[in-house]
C-alpha cells in the first residue's frame, strides 16, 4: 500500500501568526518541530495499518520545514518545489492507493482560521463553481483526478467539518478552532496522539466515500486584493477580466486548472 502525505503548517496544532510559520522567526522552531511530529504521526499510523511506502511532500512556504530524521525509514520526501502545475501534490501520480493531508487550513474568504488563505495572500478569494476554495479543495481534486480517495485530513476545524461535507468517509481531525485573530488548540502531543490513531483507522474507510468529487466542467474566479494583479492575469490565454480585481477562467479539463492558477495565482 502506497500513501502521498501533503504537508502544511497553518492547521498545525497551536499556530496563530504568520511569524510562528516563517523560517527565522519567533515561534517558528517549535511550529515547525510540531508540523513534524504530525506528519510522523500520520506516517506511523499508515504503517500500522500495512502502508510499504510513504511519499511525503512538505508543501509549506520553504517546503523545507519537515526534519526527515523524525519520519520513518519507509518514508521518502520531497522537498522545496518541484515547478509543476501539481504544486502541493508534486509527486502524486497513478501509483498511489491513498492520500492524506495534515496541518490544512481553511481558504481565503473563510473565517474558521487566522491564517486563511488560498495559495498565497494576494488573493481575497478564489471560487470553482461559485464555491470558496481552499487548497484542500484544490488538491482533493488532484487527487480525485488522478482516481485517488482521501483518507485523512488534519488542521483547524472549519476545514474539518467542510470536508466531511464533500467526503464523508474521510476522516478528519481537527487540532485547533480558528476565533478571530487567536485560536483553540489541542495540547500539542494530544494533537500528535490523536492523529496517529486516525491515520491507522482511516485506512479502514471505503475508496469510494473518499473520492472528492470531481466537477465535470470548472468555472475560476479569483478575486485579487490589488486590481493590477487582475490586469496582469488578463492576458493568460482564455482568461477573462470581469471587475476590477476579479478575473475567470472557463475548462473541461482539471490540468487545465492547475496551468490556470499555477500562472495567474
Amino acid at each position: 500500500m502506497k500513501i502521498f502525505i501533503s504537508s502544511d503548517m497553518e492547521g498545525t496544532a497551536g499556530i496563530v501568526h504568520w511569524d510562528e510559520t516563517e523560517k527565522g522567526k519567533d515561534g517558528y522552531d517549535h511550529f515547525s518541530q510540531q508540523m513534524t511530529r504530525e506528519v510522523a504521526a500520520a506516517c506511523e499510523g499508515a504503517n500500522a495499518a500495512g502502508a510499504t511506502e510513504i511519499f511525503v511532500k512538505d508543501a509549506h512556504d520553504s517546503a523545507r520545514n519537515i526534519n526527515p530524521e523524525l519520519l520513518p525509514e519507509n518514508v521518502r520526501i520531497f522537498r522545496e518545489w518541484g515547478r509543476h502545475p501539481y504544486s502541493m501534490m508534486a509527486g502524486l501520480d497513478e501509483s498511489f492507493d491513498g492520500v492524506f493531508f495534515t496541518g490544512y487550513h481553511s481558504a481565503a474568504g473563510m473565517n474558521t482560521n487566522p491564517l486563511s488563505h488560498t495559495m498565497n495572500t494576494q488573493n481575497m478569494y478564489i471560487k470553482i463553481n461559485g464555491e470558496i476554495c481552499s487548497e484542500l479543495m484544490l488538491n482533493s481534486m488532484t487527487a480525485a483526478y488522478l482516481g485517488i480517495p482521501v483518507y485523512m485530513v488534519t488542521g483547524d476545524k472549519g476545514l474539518c467539518e467542510w470536508m466531511k461535507t464533500k467526503c464523508p468517509g474521510t476522516t478528519v481531525v481537527p487540532v485547533s478552532e480558528g476565533f478571530g485573530a487567536g485560536s483553540i488548540s489541542l495540547h500539542p502531543s494530544k494533537a500528535v496522539k490523536l492523529i496517529r490513531e486516525n491515520a491507522e483507522k482511516a485506512l479502514l474507510a471505503n475508496k469510494k466515500d473518499c473520492m472528492y468529487p470531481l466537477p465535470e466542467k470548472f468555472n475560476v474566479e479569483i478575486c485579487f486584493k490589488k486590481h493590477m494583479k487582475a490586469s496582469g492575469a488578463k492576458w493568460y490565454p482564455g482568461c477573462r477580466q470581469t471587475g476590477v480585481y476579479t478575473v475567470e477562467f472557463d475548462a473541461v479539463d482539471y490540468m487545465d486548472v492547475l496551468k490556470f492558477i499555477y500562472w495567474v495565482l
